[in-house]
């Protein structure tokens, strides 16, 4: 095959030719000015992701039984960063010789926090969240990740109409929720099933009978109390019927796993698209073994080793919080891959339901030490918190 020379490679090669001479010249003629060590791009970067935020209690509010609210404000910067409702943070902090933290929803709107105030409620269950309700007090400092999560609004994935069933501790998020949909900054409608055992138990009810003034829906349901205005029992697909058409919503699952079997079981004959009903994630919990085993576990971070007992009816994470051992993590529900670690050596199993890795995680040996139970003498090898 023959190629006949073209005139324009020909000029090419002679802008070729000047390549240097012309980069010199280019040089030569620019300015002296130093570079700008930051650019606006990047200073909305780190105010949306800032990583680890210092944070101070401001505020303790009792709510009902069992359920206190605190209110933080920022101490790096001025202002929380813009999220959306229905996310979490996960906050940090000593608790004896313990460094220990849990993922909790955001109780507070988007819009609260560029005023730099983020609220959280909390459940008066298990060892930080009990430690939180009884001894946290205004003034006291912690650690505390940027929002994060997949629970929230999808304009592409979800429908206008928004079911949100909420069972005790799950209103949190809805809380949020409803107030980023009277604030405009949500598109959606939004129904709220509120469940509790009574009337006593039952928080944030002034804040959203407010609410519905601007647009949200709340219907009430107590379990074991009767009372002119609530719904009796549980959420069936009964009571459903009753207030929406559950075929054309979008449905936001938030309360303990009980509340989630049994409202799956009223929406499964309406075989429902997965990506129509939506749960909030909770902390993988301890097994319920009669006598666990306890083995050693042998932990490294960078150039430092640790070793410390591990139960087996707890999580890996869980025997390092005791041990004093820093370790990352946010949702400890295996789902964000925060605490992504390589897997040395030792037998395990992880939670049912919770094994949230990637196939290529599985097969090159990493595992989430947040849902991973030990079977053994185990060695891993944690990154480094930041």
């Amino acid at each position: 095959m023959k190629f006949k020379k073209q005139i324009f490679g020909f000029m090419d090669m002679l802008r070729f030719k000047k390549l240097v001479p012309n980069r010199r010249a280019a040089l030569a003629a620019g300015s002296d000015r130093p570079l700008p060590k930051e650019y606006r791009t990047n200073q909305l970067a780190h105010r949306l992701h800032p990583g680890m935020m210092e944070v101070e209690l401001t505020k303790v509010r009792h709510l009902v039984p069992g359920m206190t609210e605190l209110t933080f404000q920022r101490l790096d910067e001025s202002a929380f960063p813009f999220f959306r409702a229905g996310q979490y943070v996960s906050l940090q902090g000593q608790v004896g010789e313990s460094y220990v933290s849990r993922p909790y929803s955001i109780v507070s709107s988007p819009r609260q926090a560029l005023a730099n105030q983020l609220v959280l409620a909390v459940a008066d269950a298990g060892f930080f969240s009990g430690w939180l309700n009884k001894e946290a007090k205004p003034g006291q400092r912690f650690r505390m990740t940027e929002p994060s999560g997949e629970f929230h609004y999808e304009t592409l994935r979800d429908k206008k109409q928004i079911v949100c069933i909420a069972g005790g501790a799950g209103i949190t998020p809805f809380l949020s929720m409803a107030q980023s949909m009277a604030e405009g900054d949500e598109p959606y409608q939004m129904i709220l099933f509120y469940g509790a055992r009574d009337r006593a138990h039952l928080a944030y009810q002034e804040e959203l009978d407010g609410l519905t003034e601007k647009g949200l829906r709340v219907v009430y349901v107590l379990s074991e109390e009767e009372a002119p205005g609530f719904e009796k029992g549980f959420v069936t697909a009964a009571l459903l019927e009753k207030y929406v058409n559950p075929r054309e919503a979008t449905f936001f699952l938030c309360g303990p796993d009980a509340m989630y079997r049994f409202v799956g079981a009223q929406l499964a004959p309406y075989a429902l698209p997965v990506k129509a009903v939506r749960r909030d994630a909770t902390c993988c919990s301890d097994l319920a073994l009669e006598n666990p085993r306890r083995f050693r576990l042998t932990v490294h971070i960078r150039d430092e080793s640790f070793t410390m007992d591990a139960a087996e009816h707890e999580t890996l994470l869980t025997a390092m919080e005791r041990a004093g051992v820093p370790s990352p993590n946010k949702c400890r529900a295996g789902g964000c891959g925060y605490c992504h670690s390589k897997w040395l050596s030792g037998e395990f199993r992880v939670a049912e339901g919770r094994d949230g890795r990637r196939e290529a995680d599985r097969k090159f040996g990493f595992i989430h030490p947040c849902v991973t139970y030990p079977l053994g003498d185990m060695e891993i090898e944690v990154p480094p918190a930041e």
